[in-house]
């Protein structure tokens, strides 16, 4: 059997506590939510965060505390008295069923559940995350806990071929094609979920379309003279201060 890396373990470790340190698991939250990653030599293979830790807290998990799981959900090593996360199911059906995906997060964004709730599909409303939004979000419509196979392949159908869905009144599943890119999912989501609450609350509708088209033709930095070969082949620097800096935090 393919044993995750210390690496990875760590990886996984430090992600769940980045949900902590930029507040999407603090306060009574604490406890709620998980990151994951698929196993880089083993698809069929998985860590996430579980339960029965003496303190259970996403700031406080260390890479020998994580589960490794298989596509079922199964546990299959985990430390001793320690569970896999009762919602696995969303990790495992998601990496199922979605050969493209290799991380998975769940958490419970404030701002995300509370609009959930209103009904009001989150529109661009900044910079920040405006490609999760530009079209409406799937709403998985139950509040439940997902624990059934069921559940979970019903959030795999909600999800789609999409990075993120919300579960109403529950939070958010985001996924990536890396670690970082679901966690930042994660954290761009809420973002946009709290400036749809401002702005909606000062009477606002979100960013036009003209101005959305804006981000679409908007020329390659590295084409433009005053950066004339400052940049190796063309390939302009990936703006990731937000992760490098959260990440550097929770070690």
């Amino acid at each position: 059997m393919t044993r995750p890396t210390a690496d990875v373990r760590e990886q996984v470790a430090v992600a769940n506590r980045v949900l902590a340190r930029s507040g999407l698991a603090s306060g009574v939250t604490a406890s709620n939510g998980h990151a994951s990653m698929r196993l880089p030599d083993a698809p069929d293979r998985f860590l996430v965060k579980g339960r029965g830790y003496p303190i259970d807290a996403l700031a406080l998990i260390q890479a020998d505390d994580l589960v490794l799981c298989d596509l079922d959900g199964n546990r299959i090593e985990a430390p001793p008295g320690i569970s896999q996360c009762f919602e696995v199911k969303m990790h495992s059906c998601v990496y199922r069923e979605r050969p493209d995906v290799q991380a998975v997060v769940h958490a419970h964004p404030r701002f995300v559940v509370a609009m959930s709730v209103v009904g009001t599909p989150l529109t661009p409303c900044c910079q920040e995350g405006a490609h999760l939004v530009r079209e409406p979000l799937p709403v998985y419509p139950h509040m439940r806990i997902v624990v059934t196979d069921d559940d979970g392949m019903a959030v795999v159908r909600t999800l789609g071929s999409g990075a993120a869905a919300i579960l109403r009144g529950h939070g958010a599943v985001t996924v990536g094609a890396t670690l970082q890119d679901a966690v930042m999912n994660m954290l761009y989501l809420e973002e946009q979920a709290r400036m749809n609450w401002y702005v909606r609350a000062l009477g606002g509708t979100g960013i036009p379309a003209d101005l959305l088209a804006e981000l679409d033709s908007a020329p390659n930095v590295a084409s433009l003279p005053h950066f004339t070969g400052q940049f190796a082949d063309g390939r302009v620097p990936r703006v990731s201060g937000a992760w490098d800096l959260l990440a550097l935090e929770a070690r």
